[in-house]
């Protein structure tokens, strides 16, 4: 049984404490709710709400111009611990947040909330936030995706990566007429400077690599449509499936990786196919060109303008605005990692993000689900290696394997503990140490299945051999103990 906790600070500035509060400032208060997965398995989340007034400094933070100048003053004044969210409550009067704005949501662990009268209607505000901030029960769903019976499951909880140690991040250029176009792209300058501020922070998930490459003559493997009206080709929604299996017998990247391999695609239509345009399932272009397979990656169309003349020299020079790109390809890798921004309710306002791409509390989101996800990963593989050696009831276990499983429950077992405690980070290492060992020891190449044969089929095996060669033995016994009964017989000669 997983408990996830959340740690909490609830802080009121002057002017916004509700009058219905049970007992003075400050004070603990402790919620709970349980996120059924099946019937076996359920997730309790746990809210543990310390609630207190401001200190002078947080006081005089709260008296900025604006929202993000005071979450910028109070970033150093609060608790930053993986997992763990401050709220400052500020009166209904307050000028830090525009109109029609009740929650403001910074790039770090703590937000500005618009105070209501009552204490109920503040806590189920409250409720709200944390369930952005933290975990919904569909991201833990979905976490657990291969528990929950399939009909429960939301439309994008299969789009998820799985929780992996690693991931391969490869850029690809497609440029299938070169004869037509020379395409140069600054991919090393794109990934320094709009790339690795995002893998920075995702490195406490995972460790990351970045490779690019450049392929000629690859085509989509789909004949697009030409449209007469709009004298350009167009790509349907339903045509889009079409097109990966082709350029995937290509990349060649996954064929030796030993972790997921996302790939982004960048594809320069040929000249007697341009200009070229995705279209949705109503028939709509699609602003950015550019479309996403769940758990495999992204391709984007990146159209060539016509030359002005007819009689342009070929090859054309191209020079790819690696801005534009980039920040279709970020959000492309934002939704496969589970944190898109569309569920976000009118009257919330969420800080931008930056150059960073990725918000301290959206980090946190994906340190919860990879946490769920990994205990139940080791739980799974446990299981199937403890139903593996007794089903084998001669299969060898070696110190070296043993250690492997023992380690592996000390660590699932230590994940769960700091869970219940809301030590995110240290129960999100422990969770990968014991995915570590449960894999070696699951992998093992002394467990396997094929090194050991069950009794009927050594019978089966060894009795044709031997049966032959017994009977002649088995004849001379019987010859030998005959001789030595009858000798035994005989009379013995006296002198």
């Amino acid at each position: 049984q997983v408990q996830l906790v959340v740690p909490m600070t609830v802080v009121f500035g002057p002017g916004s404490v509700p009058g219905d509060l049970p007992r003075p400032l400050p004070f603990r208060d402790v919620q709970e709710m349980e996120i059924s997965v099946n019937l076996r398995t359920s997730v309790t989340s746990r809210y543990e709400m310390r609630y207190r007034s401001t200190t002078g400094q947080e006081e005089a933070a709260l008296t900025a111009a604006t929202a993000r100048e005071a979450d910028a003053a109070l970033y150093p004044l609060q608790d930053n611990t993986l997992g763990s969210l401050t709220m400052y409550v500020v009166p209904e009067t307050s000028s830090l947040l525009p109109q029609g704005i009740n929650v403001y949501v910074g790039k770090h662990r703590s937000t500005l909330v618009r105070a209501v009268g009552a204490l109920a209607a503040l806590q189920a505000r409250l409720r709200e936030v944390t369930q952005l901030m933290s975990f919904r029960a569909s991201s833990i769903a979905a976490a657990l995706s291969d528990r929950v019976p399939d009909g429960r499951l939301g439309p994008d909880a299969r789009r998820y990566l799985k929780s992996s140690l690693g991931y391969e991040i490869t850029f690809s250029l497609l440029n299938p007429d070169p004869k037509s176009h020379t395409v140069d792209w600054d991919i090393e300058g794109a990934v320094n400077r709009y790339v690795k501020p995002v893998l920075d922070k995702l490195s406490l998930v995972a460790n990351f690599s970045v490779d690019s490459q450049i392929l000629y003559y690859a085509v989509l493997g789909v004949t697009p449509r030409y449209d007469k009206e709009s004298s350009s080709f167009l790509l349907s929604a339903h045509s889009l499936p079409h097109v990966i299996n082709p350029v995937e017998a290509r990349l060649g990247s996954s064929a030796a990786s030993l972790y997921p391999v996302l790939n982004f695609l960048l594809y320069v239509p040929e000249r007697s196919h341009s200009p070229l345009y995705i279209q949705d399932k109503d028939g709509a272009p699609v602003s950015t060109n550019a479309f996403h397979s769940p758990r495999w990656g992204g391709i984007m169309v990146y159209n060539v303008e016509a030359p002005a003349s007819p009689q342009a020299s070929l090859p054309l020079h191209v020079e790819v605005d690696m801005a534009r790109v980039m920040e279709v390809f970020l959000a492309q890798l934002r939704l496969l990692f589970g944190l898109s921004r569309e569920e976000v309710p009118p009257e919330f306002l969420l800080e931008g993000l930056g150059n960073e791409g990725l918000a301290d509390w959206e980090l946190d989101h994906l340190l919860w689900a990879h946490t769920v996800e990994n205990i139940a990963t080791v739980s799974t593989t446990l299981t199937s290696l403890a139903q593996l050696l007794d089903k084998i009831g001669n299969i060898v276990i070696k110190d070296d394997v043993a250690s492997e499983v023992y380690r592996a429950v000390a660590s699932v077992q230590s994940a769960v503990t700091k869970l219940s405690l809301g030590h995110l980070q240290a129960a999100f290492q422990a969770s990968k140490e014991a995915v570590t060992s449960s894999e070696r020891a699951f992998f093992d190449p002394s467990l396997l299945h094929l090194l050991y044969f069950p009794d009927d089929q050594k019978f089966a095996i060894y009795i044709p051999l031997f049966l032959p060669m017994a009977v002649p033995i088995l004849l001379s016994l019987a010859k030998i103990v005959r001789e030595t009964r009858l000798r035994k017989k005989e009379p013995t000669k006296m002198d």
